[in-house]
């Protein structure tokens, strides 16, 4: 049996890194937008070929934690699928529950890359295909499963939560925009079976139709519906708020040495926090390995080249200074 699953999407990421041209639109969230010119041939300084996607994120960081893990996700029989088995083998991630199709290629991303900040260009590809009949769920019995589905493999969440229950599998969740846009009924009636749920700011707020600046009543309205649960809220720059439903939680993050990419930030908090969990650790201690992991991968171009070991942590000084605030709800 796994220590720990990930359930998910599987993609190719692949980074153009240049100078942008940039104009002002406040539509953007960073009021910003970059200009391609039609028709025309533009170089890059750099190019990056790596893997990702929500799954496989949060599995390497799993593994590098020390975990039994293991990855289910869809992905095609194409050359991106070989290079993401191999990523897999060489990490110690088993790749038993990979499903692989002919119908479409694997998920793949080009992200244009610029000061840090990026546009993502993504096609979900063979993740969109993913379903429960890809999955031979008795033989994915673990302590937990990570799940963040991706586009349409989201109908099969509440399937996933319903046998996690029966099997006593620890559920820790995090949902895409795409499915709290398009479900979010079905996520609040299945909070009660999640142990811990792991949300953006702008997440947390459309999931309870509440503004994040009442943060306080946007927690008191999870946790009465997971009632005992631990909501993880991540809000950049700003850091995160946890909640336990009896306890509130605050910390800030870690300062980058660099920004060289921000892609997979989110994921290597939610996973390092769950993997601190799962070991026992307390939620001080796993908001403060979430936020070193996040910010270490934060300064690799990559969503899981910085993704950090359990020794490489354990062993940096940089590491161990963290303020963290406590206060009840």
């Amino acid at each position: 049996m796994f220590d720990m699953v990930a359930i998910g999407s599987a993609t190719r990421d692949n980074f153009l890194k240049r100078d942008y041209m940039l104009i002002d639109w406040p539509e953007t969230p960073l009021g910003k937008a970059m200009v391609l010119p039609l028709g025309e041939k533009l170089g890059v300084e750099e190019a990056y070929f790596t893997v990702g996607g929500n799954a496989v994120n949060a599995a390497i960081t799993f593994a590098r934690h020390g975990f039994k893990t293991a990855c289910a996700a869809k992905v095609g029989i194409d050359l991106p699928a070989k290079e993401l088995l191999a990523r897999f083998k060489k990490e110690g991630v088993s790749t038993k529950h990979i499903s692989q199709t002919d119908e479409r290629p694997t998920a793949y991303s080009v992200l244009l890359l610029r000061g840090g900040e990026r546009t993502i260009l993504g096609y979900h590809g063979a993740s969109d295909t993913f379903t429960l009949q890809d999955l031979n769920l008795k033989k994915l019995k673990a302590g937990w499963w990570y799940v963040s589905l991706a586009g349409e493999s989201d109908k099969m969440y509440l399937e996933l939560v319903r046998f996690a229950k029966e099997k006593n599998i620890q559920v820790a969740f995090n949902p895409s925009g795409h499915h709290i846009h398009h479900r979010k009924d079905e996520i609040l009636a299945s909070l009660k079976d999640i142990a811990i749920l792991a949300v953006n700011a702008g997440e947390a707020a459309e999931l309870t139709g509440i503004s994040f600046h009442e943060e306080e009543k946007v927690f008191k309205k999870i946790d009465e519906l997971m009632s005992p649960g631990i909501v993880v809220v991540t809000d950049a720059e700003k850091g995160v708020t946890v909640s336990d439903g009896k306890k509130i939680y605050k910390a800030g993050i870690f300062k980058e040495k660099k920004v060289a990419d921000r892609t997979g930030a989110g994921d290597s908090f939610g996973s390092g926090f769950v993997a601190t969990i799962a070991r026992g650790g307390t939620i001080p201690e796993a908001i403060r390995f979430a936020s070193a992991n996040a910010t270490s991968v934060i300064e690799r171009i990559g969503a899981t080249e910085g993704v950090l070991t359990r020794e490489a942590y354990e062993g940096d000084e940089r590491w161990k200074n963290f303020k963290i605030g406590v206060r009840d709800l």
